[in-house]
């Protein structure tokens, strides 16, 4: 580099003018005419001096890029104001084209997806955005990325697999499909495309289970009483049914047009176990919000027909409970409405079990939510056990 170039705009006072300008070609080659504002004194008078004028400190210059490429070029100094910057600072990038660039990788990785749900979510701003996070915005991680996940969704859907025995047949690792892993987010975006968002690990052992994939197949069962099927138990005797024995043999149910009482707590099927035996109608418990077993279950004696019937808590998680079994089960209220709370409240016992503000609307009922909120009062189920076995009762 000349030494009169480094004195001519180099240096540490010219190091603000010199971003200026490198910004300028960064986003694209600039206009012929390029002005400057907020120029300070030294700034000013390298300005003029590279377009030959007088160097009488204003704030603000136009200059003719043509002009000063020439005057450059003539004393030898650099071929253009572009070349003197890249001598003085380094090469300048073309953001513009760079961005072209990576977009062009991107979409190259998401056309190489053979899978078509990973493709398609893939091809929304969220599906990826998210491949782009999993793999720290590298374009050739993402393709790595998608080929493992194409290997697993080859092999989907599966017939009660084990998780890491997947894992194992498709990528040769026991815990790549471990919670949380790349390979296994971008597998249950895939499986969740098209879907409602759902952010609940529960949710995401639903969608292995839907695929056949067992994910801690042995926690949680599902509680039922009185199932019409094969469940091993006898008449009027509650039995436990896991995820593992629901995806791997799955159970034919004979409960087309007939209906199903859901309950939210295991209370309440023991009592019913206790006093109405096998005179009881089927009772499926969803032990709070359903885990991954419970959802299979319901899933599954919906596609076989049944009609669900659900009751919960008056208080805020039985309603977000009851919100989840109407939107993903269709099932219907069973004295869960306006009218059966308060008829509740009145032969409730004082003081009971309080209500905060933290209210949530009944997607059944829009005014149950208001009658809790203005009596303050959660009853639960196990009090209301007297009304509800008489709907039981058969």
């Amino acid at each position: 580099m000349d030494a009169r170039l480094q004195r001519l705009l180099g240096g540490d006072a010219l190091a603000g003018l010199r971003k200026r300008l490198r910004q300028r070609y960064e986003r694209g080659t600039p206009a012929g005419l390029l002005r400057l504002g907020a120029l300070d004194e030294a700034e000013h008078a390298a300005l003029a001096a590279l377009a030959g004028r007088p160097a009488r400190h204003v704030q603000s210059m136009q200059i003719d890029l043509a002009e000063i490429d020439a005057a450059l070029a003539r004393a030898g100094l650099a071929a253009s104001l572009r070349d003197a910057l890249e001598q003085l600072d380094g090469p300048i990038l073309d953001t513009a084209a760079h961005r072209l660039r990576v977009r062009s990788q991107w979409q190259q990785v998401v056309e190489a997806c053979e899978h078509p749900g990973l493709r398609a979510a893939l091809r929304t701003s969220i599906g990826l955005g998210l491949l782009k996070r999993l793999c720290a915005r590298r374009p050739e991680a993402g393709t790595r990325l998608v080929l493992a996940a194409d290997q697993v969704l080859r092999r989907l859907p599966a017939t009660g697999i084990p998780r890491a025995q997947l894992a194992v047949a498709a990528l040769g690792d026991a815990h790549a499909l471990d919670a949380g892993s790349p390979v296994a987010t971008l597998v249950l975006a895939a499986l969740r495309h098209g879907s409602a968002p759902d952010n609940d690990a529960e949710r995401a052992r639903d969608l292995w289970a839907a695929a056949g994939v067992l994910v801690n197949e042995l926690a949680r069962p599902a509680l039922a009483l009185n199932l019409p099927g094969p469940t091993g138990a006898a008449p009027g005797e509650p039995v436990y049914f896991s995820l593992r024995r629901l995806v791997r043999s799955p159970p034919t149910w004979a409960v087309m047009d007939r209906p199903v009482f859901v309950c939210e707590n295991p209370n309440l099927l023991a009592i019913a176990a206790d006093q109405l035996g096998p005179r009881c109608a089927p009772l499926v418990c969803t032990d709070g919000m359903p885990g991954a077993a419970q959802r299979i279950l319901l899933a599954q004696l919906r596609t076989a027909g049944a009609r669900l019937h659900y009751h919960g808590d008056f208080d805020w998680p039985g309603l977000r409970i009851g919100n989840h079994m109407i939107r993903e089960h269709d099932a219907r209220p069973w004295r869960f409405s306006t009218p059966d709370y308060r008829a509740a409240v009145v032969g409730a016992p004082r003081p009971g079990r309080t209500l905060d503000d933290a209210a949530v609307s009944a997607l059944w009922d829009e005014a149950l939510a208001g009658a809790m909120l203005a009596d303050r009062l959660a009853i639960d189920e196990e009090a209301l056990a007297d009304v509800l076995l008489a709907d039981l009762r058969h």
